[in-house]
């Protein structure tokens, strides 16, 4: 992703996460993973973003209507003791759930839970991952477990977290 790429699909795939589907299983589509065919130790295609800059942050803030000045007014962010602005958390979320959507479909995500574990600034590149922990059926639903982290350019943990996607 280059500095003038679409950050506004992060905000998407965390409002789309957030939506609960009605079918019971994902129909499957090319390329996506199916409950057969998916194993305990397989991990996604990892997504590589940045590196991140300022005006990415602010594209994030006019898609998700979060204007903190600490991502985008670096006098402001300095007074409290930044070396300058720093990125939304759930710009590094919306990351996350973009390679889960990617990887399992705009469908299958049932749960998506995460932890911030420390800020991006302008000028990391980030990491997301994940693997899959566990597979099990439950009520006729056929799901997987989904270790999620997604790390910066020095390979320190940024967001860690888990996920569940319903598979065909």
């Amino acid at each position: 992703m280059g500095p003038d790429d679409d950050v506004t699909s992060g905000a998407a795939a965390v409002r789309s996460a957030a939506m609960t589907t009605t079918s019971k299983t994902a129909a499957s589509k090319p390329g996506t993973p199916t409950f057969d065919s998916i194993s305990e130790g397989d991990v996604a295609p990892p997504l590589e973003v940045g590196p991140l800059t300022r005006t990415m942050f602010v594209k994030y803030a006019g898609a998700s209507g979060d204007f903190n000045p600490m991502h985008h007014d670096d006098t402001i962010a300095a007074q409290v003791g930044n070396p300058s602005v720093f990125g939304h958390g759930m710009l590094t979320a919306g990351l996350m759930a973009r390679l889960l959507k990617d990887w399992f479909g705009p469908e299958a995500l049932r749960k998506f839970q995460m932890r911030f574990s420390k800020q991006v600034w302008p000028g990391d590149t980030l990491t997301c991952s994940g693997k899959v922990v566990a597979k099990r059926e439950d009520g006729g639903d056929r799901l997987v477990d989904v270790e999620c982290a997604v790390t910066n350019q020095d390979g320190v943990e940024v967001l860690s977290g888990t996920a569940t996607a319903g598979l065909a």
